[in-house]
């Protein structure tokens, strides 16, 4: 009976997981189709706007050259018209010498003939009939404007739609993720020497397979990427997976993108646990503050919430979610300890998460404890926390407790804290962040889920999580874990 009914739970899952990835499917296939129609009207008006373009240069050629045409018209009338002016005027000047000489030849007397025969020859000589040249000094051929536009015909046929680079493949055996960084390498389907450059879009997600478009993260864009890698750097992995997809452009136009791909991005993370923390602090998400005044205006806040407060649980914070496991039911820290603890237990595996505190910061701790801490417990000074405390009162001092026993650390304090805790290999250490040198570790039996643990006073502590366990701190682990290293000599209670 209950084999039967545990195969039955195992087919209502998958078949849960299955009508979920189809739903996710048709919600992509709706998309497409929208963005289809959506292009299609783009790539039209776009059309639109480049036969406009090419009408309008068209016919700005074909009145440029009209005007030009029409000037040498006017210029070849004009050059006509002079030429016709001077033959007229030759012509007029011609007819009266001749009618002179016609007379002339009626006159009787020899000395006056003689006298009007040479002053008619002198005319004539200068006349400028016979200087007149009788060639049009420019022909009616207008041929040289002439346009013949059977190439530039055959160009316009031969216009097709532009060439468009193929969709890259993304090499996922050679994609890296490794120290909040992630390297993602692809290659093209075939050879193209017209490629310009290429661009990367990622998105964080919680869910694993094809991409969503329903509840997700906008996609984040890389542009004008000449090589067929990129590693994006400096990412906070606050979600499990993340989609990444590339495309590539020419000088012209973009390709359709890639395949998207899924890489899983592995890390802790944790907010800080404002419902338990002591009254004297103000907890933000990842940020707590020292606030001598807190105490006063929440405790008249909380008798209010008290006297409000229901036997219903919060559909917000369902007691069966596993932060809401990891609170448990908690008394605020109270007293002397001034303590803030994150909100997600650590049950197994390698987990890494940093400190930075307000260079003002008198006095503060950061360590692990197990879940339910007593609310006066101090991190250091009982045998389930482990911790190292800062004293910056009067003289600095710097140390790692662990049931109310300290150890001097005679080494700077950083400005930023890694703490990386093995739950399994029983493990934790604490590093300059920023070095990755290891300032003190400590190695017992775990046999209790542990929290992240924070106690502040008079300053401020800013809590980094999304943090993969970095490669130095690996590389130091194993040679630590031959060595022995800066393991402190308040480890075997636990």
């Amino acid at each position: 009976m209950d084999e039967e009914r545990e195969t039955l739970q195992r087919i209502v899952s998958t078949l849960v997981n299955k009508n979920d990835e189809i739903h996710n499917f048709i919600d992509m296939l709706n998309h497409t189709i929208s963005s289809v129609q959506v292009n299609s009207s783009n790539a039209i008006s776009e059309l639109d706007e480049e036969f406009d373009g090419l009408y309008s240069v068209l016919h700005e050629m074909k009145g440029s050259m009209a005007n030009t045409i029409q000037q040498e018209e006017a210029r070849k009338i004009q050059a006509l018209q002079d030429q016709l002016s001077q033959c007229s005027r030759a012509l007029e000047s011609s007819e009266e010498l001749l009618e002179l000489a016609v007379q002339s030849l009626d006159i009787k007397n020899p000395v006056e003939l003689l006298e009007a025969s040479r002053q008619i020859k002198d005319s004539v000589t200068v006349a400028s009939a016979f200087r007149l040249s009788l060639k049009p000094k420019v022909s009616d051929s207008m041929t040289h404007m002439m346009v013949d536009f059977a190439l530039e015909k055959r160009m316009l046929q031969a216009v097709k739609f532009l060439p468009v680079p193929k969709a890259p493949e993304i090499d996922v055996a050679a994609c890296l993720v490794a120290d909040n960084c992630i390297t993602i390498s692809w290659r093209m389907p075939e050879e193209d020497s017209r490629i310009d450059h290429f661009v990367l879009e990622y998105r964080k997600t919680n869910f694993d397979g094809l991409p969503r478009l329903k509840g997700e993260q906008r996609w984040e864009l890389v542009d004008y990427i000449k090589a067929t890698q990129y590693t994006l750097s400096g990412l906070r992995f606050d979600t499990k997976y993340m989609n990444l997809r590339v495309q590539a452009c020419n000088k012209a136009v973009a390709g359709e993108y890639s395949d998207p791909v899924t890489l899983e991005t592995k890390a802790f993370v944790f907010s800080l646990d404002s419902t338990s923390s002591h009254l004297n602090l103000k907890v933000e998400d990842t940020y707590v503050e020292w606030d001598p005044t807190g105490g006063k205006g929440q405790e008249k806040i909380k008798g209010k919430e008290n006297k409000n407060r229901s036997n219903t649980a919060s559909p917000k914070r369902s007691t069966n979610s596993p932060r809401a496991l990891s609170r448990g039911s908690r008394d605020r820290f109270a007293g002397e300890s001034y303590t803030v603890l994150g909100d997600t237990a650590v049950e197994s595996g390698q987990h890494y998460w940093e400190v930075r505190a307000q260079k003002d910061c008198k006095s503060y701790s950061v360590g692990v404890t197990y879940r339910n801490p007593g609310k006066f417990d101090q991190l250091g000074k009982t045998n389930s926390s482990w911790c190292i405390h800062i004293n910056n009162w009067l003289q600095t001092t710097f140390s790692a407790k662990h049931n109310n026993k300290a150890k001097t650390l005679d080494i700077p304090v950083p400005d930023r804290i890694g703490i990386y805790c093995d739950f399994d290999g029983g493990q934790l250490s604490f590093y300059n962040a920023s070095s990755k040198a290891l300032l003190h570790t400590f190695r017992t039996k775990f046999t209790q889920p542990l929290l992240p643990g924070f106690m502040i006073w008079c300053g401020g502590l800013t809590v980094m999580t999304g943090l993969q366990v970095p490669s130095a701190v690996k590389t130091l682990q194993k040679s630590e874990n031959g060595l022995g290293g800066s393991t402190s000599s308040l480890n075997n209670v636990a």
